[in-house]
This record gives structure tokens, C-alpha cells and sequence, in this order.
């Protein structure tokens, strides 16, 4: 006890230590996308799995697994990879600038979430979302877009719905294959049933 006591301590003394603050920023970082990664993504694939995929028991906890490690290893080793680039950056020209954030991720987007695998999609999908309406309110911030007098959420809405309905509808390959599943049990599914037991018990009579 008394060693692992004094190892403690003597790591506390290092973490204190803050010319090493960049370099124990980057771990912590790698810590925490890992924790983050399979936070969000481990409940995701358990429903989506256990919803629409198909196979036996031990295929789909693989299925699970898998996509788990995957998002959780990708998001911690982007962490690591852009605090490295951002503190070398910093480190080299003695500032930090805006650039220098946009760089390293830059790199870090190519290296780590380049690879066009189904996780990958989904991530970076789900940042362009949330990039579109953050670029359009700093638009709207920086006077390059008018203040409207109307919330236009409501037409946001429509057009959104609209649209995604209609590539469903009549270009289904166009969607990420996730959405193409949820949308079939959503719109297409609906529309057979033979008796109340696929009608309101099951979504499809069990064979």
C-alpha cells in the first residue's frame, strides 16, 4: 500500500507540472473520447442492433461490440491527434490562433474519420448537421444574413421533412442505411399487416 501510495503522489506531482499541460491534455483527451465514444454510441447500437438486425444472439452482441470499439477508438485517437496538432502549433509560432484549430482538425478529420466505413458516416453526418446551423447563425451574428422578423424553424422543418420523405420515397439508396432502416419500419412496414397480431402486437408475423 505504502507503494502504490507514494506512486500516487508522485503522479499527482506530475500532473501538476504545467509544461507538461499539452502533452497531459492530449491523454486526458484520448481518456475522454473513449469514455465519450462508447457513452454514445453502445445504447445507439444496442436498440439499432436488436431492432433491424438480423442474426443469431452472439452475431449481433458482436455487431455491438464492434461498432462500439469503433466509435469510441476513432473519437479518442481524433482528441489525441488534434491537442497534439494544436499544442505543436502553438509551440512553433508562440500564439494560438484560429487557424491553428481548424488545421489540426483538419488533419485529424482526414487521418481518423476518412475512411468511409458506416461509423464514420454517421459521425461525420451528424457534425454537418450541427456545422450548417452553426455557420448560418454566425452569418446571421456577423451581419452576413438579415435578422428575420419570423422564426424560420418552422420552414427549416419543412423543407427537411419534406425532402428526406422524398428521397425515401423514390431514391432510397441515396440514405445512410441506418435511416433507410428506420424509415422502412416507419413508412414501409405500415402498410402490411394480415391480423391484429402484425397489426398492433408485432410489426411482422412471426414465421
Amino acid at each position: 500500500m505504502a507503494v502504490l501510495a507514494g506512486a500516487v503522489r508522485a503522479l499527482n506531482l506530475l500532473l501538476r507540472q504545467r509544461r507538461l499541460h499539452g502533452a497531459l491534455a492530449a491523454v486526458k483527451g484520448f481518456r475522454n473520447g473513449v469514455v465519450y465514444g462508447a457513452k454514445i454510441r453502445a445504447p445507439h447500437a444496442l436498440v439499432m442492433t436488436l431492432l433491424f438486425k438480423k442474426g443469431s444472439l452472439q452475431d449481433k452482441l458482436k455487431a455491438i461490440a464492434l461498432a462500439t470499439y469503433t466509435h469510441s477508438r476513432n473519437l479518442s485517437l481524433f482528441v489525441f491527434t488534434y491537442k497534439c496538432l494544436l499544442g505543436a502549433q502553438r509551440w512553433w509560432q508562440g500564439k494560438e490562433g484560429q487557424l491553428h484549430s481548424f488545421l489540426a482538425a483538419c488533419v485529424g478529420g482526414w487521418l481518423v474519420f476518412g475512411d468511409n466505413n458506416h461509423i464514420n458516416s454517421q459521425i461525420n453526418m451528424y457534425l454537418l448537421s450541427r456545422v450548417l446551423f452553426g455557420l448560418s447563425r454566425l452569418a446571421v451574428e456577423k451581419g452576413y444574413l438579415p435578422v428575420t422578423k419570423r422564426d424560420p424553424f418552422p420552414l427549416f422543418a419543412t423543407l427537411v421533412w419534406g425532402l428526406v420523405l422524398w428521397l425515401f420515397e423514390y431514391h432510397p439508396h441515396t440514405l445512410q442505411p441506418s435511416l433507410q432502416s428506420s424509415m422502412t419500419y416507419l413508412y414501409d412496414d405500415s402498410n402490411v399487416w394480415h391480423d391484429v397480431s402484425d397489426f398492433l402486437v408485432y410489426n411482422k408475423r412471426k414465421t
